[in-house]
C-alpha cells in the first residue's frame, strides 16, 4: 500500500521543513487539529516527490512555486485537488474546529489576487525574519501520527 493510500480524507500539507516560519505553522496546526483532519509532510521528502513532480514542481523549495505551501485533497486517487498559496491555507484552516473553520470560509470571501498578495509578501520574508534550519525537526512522539 503506498504511504499515500493511508492518508484517508485527510488533507496532505506539503510544506518547506527547513522553513522557521513553516515549522512553527504546522505546530500551530497541530495543536489545533483535535478531529485529526491534517497530515504534513516536507516537501524534500522522497514520499511526495512524485505527486509534485504529477503537478509540475520539484522537491527541492517546491520547484517552480518556491514560496508556497502545497495541500492535497486525496492524493493519487480519481479526484485529487491539489491547492496552493492562500488557497492551501484557507483549506487548512476549513479542517479546523470553530472559530478557525470560520476563518477559513471567511478567507476564501477575500479574492485570491488579495490574500496570494498577502501569501507572498510573508513568504518573501520568511527566511528573514523565521530563520532557515539545518535540518527538518523531528516530532515528537505525539505529533509523529500526524507525519508521513
Amino acid at each position: 500500500m503506498d504511504v499515500l493510500d493511508r492518508i484517508g480524507d485527510r488533507l496532505l500539507v506539503v510544506f518547506d521543513g527547513h522553513c522557521g516560519f513553516c515549522n512553527h505553522s504546522v505546530r500551530w496546526f497541530l495543536r489545533r487539529d483535535h478531529q485529526d483532519r491534517l497530515r504534513f509532510v516536507a516537501s524534500a521528502s522522497p514520499k511526495v516527490s512524485e505527486l509534485l513532480a504529477r503537478h509540475g514542481m520539484g522537491a527541492q523549495g517546491l520547484g517552480a512555486e518556491p514560496d508556497s505551501v502545497v495541500a492535497v485533497r486525496d492524493p493519487s486517487g480519481a479526484t485529487e485537488r491539489v491547492f496552493m498559496r492562500s488557497d492551501a491555507a484557507r483549506e487548512m484552516l476549513r479542517e479546523l474546529p470553530q472559530p478557525w473553520r470560520f476563518a477559513g470560509i471567511l478567507l476564501g470571501w477575500v479574492p485570491r489576487p488579495v490574500r496570494d498578495f498577502g501569501y507572498r509578501l510573508v513568504a518573501r520574508w520568511r527566511y528573514r525574519i523565521w530563520g532557515r534550519l539545518e535540518s527538518c525537526p523531528l516530532p515528537t512522539a505525539l505529533e509523529r501520527a500526524h507525519f508521513l
